[in-house]
């Protein structure tokens, strides 16, 4: 049973995430490049490290939660980083969100060190992180999943295991479709509500209790109303997120026109400074598209 977990990325998921870790009574050894998480870890009872090579070397599996391909890559296949610390028989999970192709490609080098690796994307933002009831979506090896699945439990609620290597990716892209898109027409909703003279949150309320309920409804729909752009999941992920949706659609030859409008919506919101706030404040820029005053 795995036992010696590390955890490199202490963001706004990955210092609850390694916090769960921690009072579910794995040793803990923690990297990030801010200082400031990585005391409040070691206060909480976590091991410091000065590299990601020295996570990997002290760890037997290794968890990543980083911001993009890009850092992905410095941190696994760079200077002091886990491919030179991490051991045979070692397993590398990343949990970030990034294109299915860069998982294939690292997995790909680490096994040829003997080293296995999953992508376990997750969905649930900071308030899943903090619950430990996140959605995880696994790609790789069965076996290794299956080895690594006692750790996800104390992580999330709702664990599957998709496929082979880049299983996981794609099946966070697929959820960062739907809830852009969802995002969108919860905005549209609302503004058309307002525009015609009725009270958004009312209607959203009503709207809970029929076939329009979702979870972006409820949770999204009522940040709207409320003005509350102070982040949960920040715009600059999802718009991340969706670029590399975009990036794969094109090289596939499919066509999705939503997913693109969405994309087009949050860099209009990036323009407006608002690439930190929520990403419901797409509703932002369709207000302004729409002459709605609130």
């Amino acid at each position: 049973m795995i036992q010696k977990m590390g955890f490199i990325g202490l963001g706004v998921m990955g210092k609850p995430m390694s916090n769960q870790l921690l009072s579910a009574g794995y040793t803990v050894t923690v990297f990030d490049i801010s200082p400031e998480p990585v005391e409040e870890l070691v206060k909480a009872g976590a091991r410091r490290a000065s590299s990601a090579r020295e996570v990997a070397e002290s760890s037997e599996a290794v968890i990543t939660m980083l911001p993009g391909d890009g850092e992905v890559k410095d941190v696994v296949l760079g200077r002091e980083g886990v491919m030179e610390g991490v051991r045979r028989g070692g397993i590398v999970v990343d949990m970030s969100t990034i294109s299915p192709q860069t998982v294939k490609a690292l997995a790909r080098q680490l096994e040829e060190k003997g080293v296995d690796m999953l992508d376990a994307p997750v969905s649930g933002g900071q308030e899943g992180a903090r619950e430990a009831s996140l959605t995880i979506m696994v790609g790789g090896k069965e076996g290794i999943f299956e080895r690594m699945k006692p750790v996800f439990q104390k992580l999330g609620k709702n664990i599957s295991h998709i496929g082979d290597h880049g299983a996981g990716q794609v099946a966070k892209a697929c959820n960062q479709i739907i809830v852009a898109l969802t995002i969108e027409a919860v905005a549209e909703a609302l503004i058309f509500a307002r525009k015609t003279g009725f009270d958004p949150e009312r209607v959203r309320k009503a709207l809970l209790g029929g076939y329009a309920q979702s979870r972006v409804l409820e949770v999204h729909g009522k940040r709207m109303t409320d003005r509350n752009f102070v982040p949960g999941g920040k715009v600059r992920s999802h718009k991340k997120d969706i670029e590399i949706v975009i990036s794969v659609a094109r090289e596939l030859g499919i066509c999705l026109p939503g997913t693109a409008l969405a994309s087009h919506l949050w860099n209009a919101v990036a323009a407006q400074g608002g690439i930190d706030w929520d990403h419901s404040s797409m509703v932002k820029v369709l207000e302004t598209m729409s002459g709605v005053e609130v």
